[in-house]
């Protein structure tokens, strides 16, 4: 197995025209699997859906923090920058239970404190904590989206027991993350990296063996302004091999080792 990209929105309109393109891209690259995140019972569909057609695209099937509680929000007046049908918790967490024997993890789930306000956050987290529940229940990994609430996440996780986890795009203090990375999880890094100095540092300083790739495309590209797309891994890859002063097939190498070790059916 070469390099993969642990977080991607395949579905994302921004992509979906050029879908052949970007896969092509992708394997030219030398990627060998792209987990393409759900975020809401819509989303799921889509990404069941694109599995099917391209093997190379592996389904997480998750609910966006936000989407979890978005119901609520709008009904109280609340203002979210989105377009597109809410969904109800009950009907977020039902479609990820009716279909996670298809998943090869559960995610993007998690906390928001940035667009959330704190009157919805007991409602969030105990949608977060069945997710995770279910998760664990069908021995799936866990990937996580948490903005402003990685303290409160990384509680949750430790009194639930949580184990294979994989943070997504990390944005909290880097002293917690050095905590959460002693408890065994998983980070993954974005293609971005090479301009941000948490993501170097994480790159630097953790375990290698904690460390995946990802793009969350087409957000955070190498380059400000653009989409990114699986492809970037390689870019990232690149860096990485700077960073640990060896070459880049022994950074695949231990990104597919790491992979496996996350992703494979325990």
């Amino acid at each position: 197995m070469g390099l993969s990209d642990v977080h991607a929105h395949l579905t994302h309109p921004r992509l979906r025209e050029q879908l052949p393109e970007i896969l092509q891209r992708a394997a030219a690259a030398q990627l060998s699997a792209i987990i393409s995140n759900g975020l809401n019972p819509g989303d799921n569909q889509a990404v069941l859906d694109l599995a099917r057609a391209h093997p190379i695209v592996r389904p997480a099937l998750g609910f966006y923090p936000v989407d979890t509680v978005l119901d609520d929000m709008l009904a109280a007046g609340v203002d979210y920058p989105r377009e597109g049908p809410t969904y109800s918790a009950e009907e977020g967490v039902a479609f990820v239970r009716e279909h996670i024997d298809q998943a090869i993890a559960v995610g993007e789930i998690g906390l928001d404190g940035y667009w959330v306000p704190e009157p919805f956050w007991a409602k969030q987290e105990a949608v977060f904590c069945e997710l995770v529940k279910l998760a664990m229940a069908a021995d799936k990994p866990i990937i996580i989206h948490t903005r402003k609430r990685e303290r409160r996440a990384f509680e949750l996780l430790q009194e639930l027991g949580a184990k294979r986890v994989n943070w997504h795009c990390y944005g909290g203090k880097l002293k917690l993350a050095r905590t959460i990375a002693e408890h065994g999880h998983y980070f993954s890094i974005p293609a971005n990296a090479r301009r941000s100095e948490t993501f170097t540092r994480m790159l630097q300083t953790f375990p290698r063996n904690q460390l995946l790739l990802e793009t969350d495309c087409p957000y955070l590209a190498p380059e400000p302004g653009q989409s990114s797309e699986p492809a970037d891994v390689a870019r990232t890859a690149a860096y990485a091999a700077e960073l640990w002063q060896c070459t880049p097939d022994e950074v695949s190498e231990q990104n597919s080792a790491n992979f496996h070790a996350l992703f494979d059916p325990r």
